[in-house]
């Protein structure tokens, strides 16, 4: 049974430790996709620096990180999806 990621704050930590993660990498795509801007007004402790940090993992590379999760959604996978997200935000 995998650990539950209480207190933890970053997707490395969380992904490297073997916590329980549910899986937002589509509806994270899709945001980042849609090229709209987007005010995260959640309560405390409702996962806004968990996002952050997935973003910034997203749009450091860090494959490594994503294992399947990225595989699995869209047309893109691993660097090509990066690659093709780094060219939307640089047209923006």
């Amino acid at each position: 049974m995998q650990k539950l990621p209480l207190g933890i704050r970053t997707f490395e930590d969380i992904r490297s430790n073997d916590y329980l993660y549910v899986d937002k990498t589509e509806v994270i795509c899709n945001m980042v996709s849609s090229g709209k801007v987007y005010f995260l007004s959640r309560p405390r402790r409702f996962g806004k620096s968990l996002l952050v940090s997935t973003l910034e993992s997203l749009f450091t590379g860090r494959k490594e990180l994503f294992g399947c999760l990225l595989k699995t959604y869209g047309k893109y996978s691993g660097e090509q999806f990066v690659d093709s997200l780094r060219r939307t935000m640089e047209a923006q």
